[in-house]
């Protein structure tokens, strides 16, 4: 556990400092933990793009506790470059996020849902069985971003969808 004095060092230091002492900065914001999420990201919506990079990347290695506060703050600020990194934290993070994601699928939340699917189509494979879920909601707007995004995924979600639809269609035996 880092404590937050460090953390704010080491946060200047991803603002400012030479290549290598950023990754080292990054590499121990990674391991700090849930302590360095919160002001990664407030690091994150206040820096310049390179910062939020490197931000990126920490929260990527602290993985799972990084996820509702990133998409807390996607929700509150409507930066468009915050927004791609902060989706770029997400796909690195993985699995993990993709319930959350599927979840802004859901609601239909029109900021974040482009980010949303394209996380989801670049985790891929684990975010299948999720989609095939979410084709069986009753709302026939939901099953359809659920088909596209398995059709957008590409190799891992066509031949599921595929297989979805025929199981699907009337007359099959």
């Amino acid at each position: 556990m880092t404590d937050e004095t460090r953390i704010d060092e080491l946060i200047a230091d991803l603002r400012q400092a030479p290549l290598a002492v950023r990754r080292a900065a990054t590499a121990e914001l990674g391991a700090s933990g849930a302590a360095a999420v919160e002001p990664l990201i407030a690091a994150m919506l206040d820096g310049d793009n390179d910062l939020r990079w490197y931000a990126a990347r920490a929260l990527v290695q602290i993985g799972e506790p990084a996820i509702a506060p990133l998409l807390a703050a996607m929700r509150a600020r409507e930066d468009r470059d915050f927004r791609r990194y902060a989706m770029a934290a997400l796909t690195g993070i993985g699995e993990a996020a993709v319930e959350p994601l599927i979840g802004v699928i859901e609601s239909a939340d029109p900021g974040l849902q482009p980010f949303a699917a394209m996380a989801i189509c670049k985790i891929g494979q684990p975010a299948v069985e999720p989609l095939l879920r979410l084709m069986q909601n009753p709302d026939p707007k939901t099953q359809e971003r659920a088909a596209l995004l398995l059709w957008k995924m590409g190799e891992p979600g066509a031949g599921p969808l595929t297989e979805a639809l025929e199981a699907d269609r009337p007359g099959k035996r």
